[in-house]
């Protein structure tokens, strides 16, 4: 059974005129009839609000071979298929492509957030130890240091309790990011219609949150041309370091956002840093080294307590990372 068959079936179970249909999906009674009648296909927005409103899967919609709506099941995760070079290749259907993509629009914010707090977390920290070094708050260096270690490890603690559920989610789609995969029919074009709509925040996104790490150090100059002026002393220097964390902390929170909702249309397109190729090199160095990069960042801003100077670890590793994956390719 085709699409306009199927249309008009739901429609007529549901005791529907092509007036209320079109009412219903906000649509002239024109369109409704065209679907019918095969002169013109929805579009995939069209075909999602049907799915909703028939309370059938997208794939019975768009499958021609799929006949009732309790007889299509949805596809099982498995390795049947073939591509082009002979790798095996798991199905990804309709309904599980759009459930992929809304938990990684939802779990983009809690790991933003996450990262920011990390970023953030010495903050406190250097600011109260800027204040007691000029005698603003009566507190001793080390009472300074254990306040300012305890703020410090509740918001890593904070971003950790964020960190761990959306990699718990990520589990059941871990085969998506990491394998070779075959769409659904209507899938890819699903897709491309959401990264199309997306596209514009996410370049001006990009652009915010890259000026914002650039601008970020203009403070700390400030701050310490201000000092070597005589003035404020050592506390001042501190504060500037403060808001250039700030600054760092809001322009990657704004970044990882919007790259993880991009990454996840490239995922599914298997294209830029996701190709079949790309997945590959991925699965074998990705959490090494971003597991290395972490230890590293960690240990040289708590020797130094530089962290002025030890953020810039995240670009430089970013830029790195693409060398490596393109050696190991």
């Amino acid at each position: 059974m085709i699409l306009a068959d199927k249309i008009i079936e739901l429609r007529k179970k549901e005791g529907w005129s092509q007036e209320q249909l079109a009412g219903e999906l906000g649509v002239s009674r024109q369109a409704i009839s065209k679907w019918e009648s095969k002169q013109a296909i929805p579009d995939m927005s069209k075909i999602l609000a049907m799915s909703k409103l028939f309370g059938v899967s997208t794939d019975y919609l768009l499958k021609d071979e799929i006949g009732q709506p309790e007889d299509a099941p949805e596809l099982p995760v498995t390795e049947d298929t073939v591509g082009d070079k002979g790798e095996a290749l798991t199905p990804v259907s309709m309904d599980l492509a759009n459930e992929y993509l809304e938990l990684n629009k939802r779990d983009s914010v809690r790991i933003a957030i996450g990262v920011l707090l990390c970023i953030l977390s010495p903050v406190l920290l250097i600011l109260m130890l800027g204040a007691s070094d000029s005698g603003m708050i009566p507190m001793t260096e080390d009472q300074v240091s254990l306040v300012g270690m305890v703020i410090l490890m509740l918001h890593i603690g904070i971003a950790v309790a964020l960190f761990i559920p959306t990699g718990m989610h990520g589990e059941k789609f871990k085969f998506i990011t990491e394998h070779s995969i075959d769409t659904a029919y209507g899938v890819d074009g699903m897709v491309s219609e959401r990264k199309k709509a997306f596209e514009h925040e996410h370049t001006a996104s990009i652009v915010i949150g890259v000026t914002l790490c650039v601008i970020a150090a203009v403070p700390l100059l400030v701050t310490a041309f201000i000092s070597e002026s005589g003035y404020g002393g050592d506390f001042i220097v501190l504060t500037g370091t403060a808001i250039l964390l700030v600054f760092v902390a809001v322009g990657v929170y704004i970044i990882v956002r919007v790259s993880i909702i991009w990454g996840s249309f490239q995922v599914l397109l298997e294209e830029g840093d996701y190709t079949r190729e790309n997945k590959k090199c991925t699965r074998k160095i990705g959490s090494i080294y971003w597991g290395i990069v972490v230890a590293i960042y960690l240990l040289l801003s708590f020797l130094t307590m530089r962290w002025d100077i030890t953020w810039v670890i995240w670009p430089v590793s970013g830029v790195l990372y693409g060398v490596i994956s393109q050696i190991a390719k």
